[in-house]
This record gives structure tokens, C-alpha cells and sequence, in this order.
């Protein structure tokens, strides 16, 4: 299973940060990615400074049929379309993609390690994992995200919050099928 986490923190020329998600949902799927679970909108305080605007985040399992070096490129090409500029690290951003899993891989090169190295320390990939595939485990920990969410900080455990909202999958599903 490949497991993505998408979030924003910025509203953009598109839109909302929701619509800038929904609006990566759709450039996937342009992009030959077969969407199979989206997880609710998860909400978040930025980090490390909390000052930033709050970041909206969702988790999702996809298949691919090619190498994690293209989903990757695919990745990096919507946020640009999207009108991502990377500054600063932790930087406020109209959209971030992220390969949580890619099948299980280990892998490490110059752009991109797998699975993501803090992925079990991050409340925001956690419980929408969680919600959507909760007998995923770590490729490397060898834990599923109940565990992982039990072993972060009580500050962390709650300060995220499940939004009502949800992505509309249905439109994707149609486009794919």
C-alpha cells in the first residue's frame, strides 16, 4: 500500500487550504494515480511556530504502477503547479506532498527517504492513517498507528482535530473508473 499525506497552511489564487488539497486530489488522478482511501481534513497548529496559520492535513492510500522516484516527480510537479515556493524550512505553504509508504520500500536518496523519517513522531499523518488503513504498520518500526499515536505526547495527541469536512472522493472515483 502507498500511503501520501497532503496539507496546506496557505489559501492561494485557487482557493481556500481546502481547495488547494482537493485541487492536488485532482492533479494526481490527472496524473495516473488511482486514489483509494481519503482520510477526513485533520487540523493542526503549525510547527515549530505556532504563529504560522494552521495547517489542514490529509492522509490517503493510492496505487501506482510505476517506480517511487516517479510519484515523486509527480509529486513535486503539482505542488509547483499549485504555486508552491520553497523557502525556509517550515515555512508556510500553499500545498506539501508527502510519500509516507511506498509499498513498504526502504530507500534513501539524495531527495527522498522511505518511508518518511518522522513520520511516526507526526500526529498529522498518524490518525488520518489511522482512520483509513489502521492495520498499516511501519516498514521499518514495525508498529501500526494506534501504537505510534499512543507513544506521542499528550500535547500532541490533542491538538489535532478531526474535522467534519471531508474531501469528495466520488468525483475522483468516477474519473478513474
Amino acid at each position: 500500500m502507498i500511503h501520501l499525506n497532503i496539507g496546506s497552511n496557505l489559501d492561494s489564487k485557487h482557493g481556500t487550504k481546502f481547495d488547494n488539497i482537493s485541487i492536488a486530489l485532482t492533479l494526481l488522478v490527472e496524473a495516473r494515480v488511482k486514489i483509494k482511501k481519503v482520510s477526513n481534513f485533520y487540523e493542526t497548529p503549525s510547527y515549530p511556530n505556532r504563529n504560522f496559520p494552521k495547517f489542514i492535513n490529509i492522509g490517503l492510500t493510492i496505487d501506482f504502477k510505476n517506480e517511487y522516484l516517479d510519484l515523486f516527480k509527480q509529486t513535486k510537479l503539482i505542488e509547483k503547479k499549485l504555486g508552491r515556493i520553497r523557502t525556509k524550512k517550515n515555512d508556510p505553504r500553499i500545498i506539501d506532498i508527502d510519500i509516507i509508504d511506498f509499498n513498504g520500500e526502504i530507500k534513501v536518496t539524495n531527495d527522498l527517504i522511505l518511508p518518511h523519517p518522522k513520520c511516526h513522531l507526526r500526529n498529522f499523518v498518524l490518525f488520518p492513517i489511522f482512520q483509513i488503513d489502521p492495520n498499516w504498520s511501519h516498514p521499518i518500526i514495525k508498529k501500526k498507528p494506534q501504537f505510534l499515536i499512543n507513544s506521542l505526547s499528550q500535547k500532541s495527541r490533542i491538538e489535532i482535530t478531526r474535522l467534519q469536512k471531508n474531501v469528495n472522493i466520488k468525483t475522483w472515483l468516477t474519473i478513474t473508473n
